[in-house]
């Protein structure tokens, strides 16, 4: 019965230390593994990249709100000047409390005069604007005065130069083939080499926008969401001069 006992002690001692000489031999090759490792080069991290206050590589998400809702719109790269403008004034909260001074049913709804503020109902809106100079027209013709879109507002300067802060939102209306053929031989006049392209021509018989603007007044961006919220201030009564019978409020912040 002892040697029995003593065999089955032996076997399993013999049996252990096969196992510890296996753990060894697996631990001397994963060391030898991570050494070869340690001595292959490291690739450098990339230094760091510092962006301007203006990233270029996306397009900005502002949010308008309004007390007839909220409208999100993008503000086009494309035309980097009014962007960064109005980015740069909704930072500092330029628009906070502003009013949609001028609304015209199928047409527009217009804001941005800082004399809008707390303005009494006597005073005639639409002539201000904020410190600094106009902005150079930054015409393409890739973008166009559809429902939605965001454009900056003027005077009749020969070089059609901008408002450094008053804008629109398009509402307009469906175009039938026969004006937009119209408008695009007026702005033809002007530009020679303009041409709407087929798909312009579907959105502006599809949704519609004012296409008598384009390459009038520069857009700069468009709403992409609360399309609805510029049908409700459109609709809205105004006085002689267009101005709404009661105050529509702005509240303007960056999204991104």
């Amino acid at each position: 019965m002892k040697k029995i006992i003593l065999s089955i002690a032996l076997m399993s001692w013999l049996g252990l230390s096969a196992q510890v000489k296996l753990i060894d031999s697996t631990l001397k090759k994963v060391d030898s593994t991570l050494k070869s490792v340690d001595t292959v080069k490291k690739v450098p991290e990339p230094p760091k990249v510092y962006h301007s206050d203006f990233d270029n590589t996306k397009e900005q998400l502002v949010e308008i709100t309004t007390n007839f809702g909220v409208m999100v719109a993008k503000l086009y790269n494309a035309t980097p000047q009014h962007r960064d403008n109005f980015i740069a004034k909704a930072k500092s909260g330029f628009y906070d409390s502003l009013l949609f001074h001028r609304v015209i049913k199928e047409f527009m709804i217009q804001g941005g005069d800082p004399s809008s503020r707390h303005a009494p109902d006597s005073v005639q809106l639409g002539m201000g604007s904020a410190p600094g100079p106009m902005i150079p027209a930054e015409f393409n013709p890739n973008l166009i005065h559809k429902r939605g879109a965001l454009a900056a507002a003027r005077d009749n300067n020969p070089t059609k130069q901008s408002s450094n802060s008053q804008f629109y939102i398009v509402q307009g209306k469906r175009v039938d083939t026969a004006t937009l053929r119209r408008t695009g031989d007026q702005i033809k006049l002007s530009n020679p080499k303009f041409r709407y392209t087929k798909t312009q021509k579907e959105i502006y018989q599809r949704i519609g926008g004012t296409p008598q603007l384009d390459q009038n007044y520069t857009v700069f961006g468009e709403v992409i969401s609360g399309l609805d919220v510029i049908d409700r201030i459109a609709s809205i009564p105004t006085k002689p001069g267009d101005r709404p019978m009661m105050n529509i409020i702005m509240k303007v912040r960056l999204l991104n």
